[in-house]
């Protein structure tokens, strides 16, 4: 009896909140994802109906999205690329639960990614913001995310430099920032990729691309610099005093518009 009540508690604990809280929840994320983004095609608005109907699973069918199971809603992947979407980075994913691949590619998002990415989104496994206009510093946090194998930000804005946070990114396959506005050094755990993946970005230096100038380089060509400039400021005193000493009618001055010849 004791047994087939503990049976009854963990069936009736298994059909209610979670899954179907979880399901909700990636609905909401898509509701959420739907008004903060431009659809100028309106390729969105032709797919994404919201209905209440009662029929579980019915999101999966949106364009874009793909769920872990046809029956439910929860959110395998969202792949957006090439839809003319525009807008700031799109809002609500913290809603998708279960989200495991973001593929922005190919649109006109532009902004900088959100500094929270990683709570928002911690068990992605593919990311892809490439060919858009996404500006801005590439969060360190991002590093975080453990599980991550495919990111590819290329044909962006992305300033400042690669995070050296990301040598934890030991799972990473695909890695490209080719076309952006970086700077400074590769992080070692990166040079493994090729030079095409950091191509495009003037600043960007360290292997595979051009090693990075030294700071005793820069140190040396500075002191260079500066006793080259003593000593042309000390032969342009000696020679200006040789001369004013041996040809002193070649200084003419003007009084009133009247000149003199100084002498020594």
């Amino acid at each position: 009896m004791a047994d087939g009540a503990k049976l009854l508690l963990c069936l009736l604990l298994l059909s209610s909140s979670p899954c179907c809280s979880s399901s909700e929840l990636d609905v909401q994320c898509l509701k959420a994802l739907y008004r903060s983004v431009i659809d100028p095609n309106g390729i969105l608005k032709s797919s994404w109906k919201f209905v209440n109907n009662g029929i579980t699973g019915y999101t999966c069918k949106f364009i874009g999205v793909e769920c872990w199971h046809p029956d439910e809603n929860r959110v395998l992947s969202l792949r957006l690329g090439n839809l003319g979407l525009q807008g700031p980075f799109p809002q609500g994913l913290q809603n998708c639960t279960s989200l495991s691949g973001l593929d922005l590619s190919s649109n006109n998002f532009s902004g900088p990614i959100p500094a929270d990415i990683t709570k928002q989104i911690p068990y992605l496994t593919s990311l892809d913001l490439s060919y858009n206009s996404f500006s801005g510093p590439i969060p360190a946090n991002i590093s975080n995310m453990t599980y991550l194998n495919t990111f590819n930000l290329q044909h962006n804005q992305f300033s400042s430099e690669i995070p050296r946070q990301f040598d934890s990114l030991d799972r990473l396959s695909s890695f490209n920032v080719a076309d952006n506005l970086l700077s400074g050094p590769i992080p070692s755990s990166l040079q493994r990729f090729p030079a095409s993946s950091f191509d495009g970005n003037q600043g960007l230096c360290g292997a595979p691309l051009d090693n990075c100038p030294t700071r005793r380089r820069r140190r040396h060509r500075l002191h260079r610099i500066n006793e080259e400039s003593s000593i042309g400021a000390a032969v342009g005193f000696v020679v200006g005093f040789v001369v004013a000493f041996y040809f002193p009618h070649w200084f003419v001055f003007s009084k009133r518009l009247h000149p003199y010849i100084f002498q020594i």
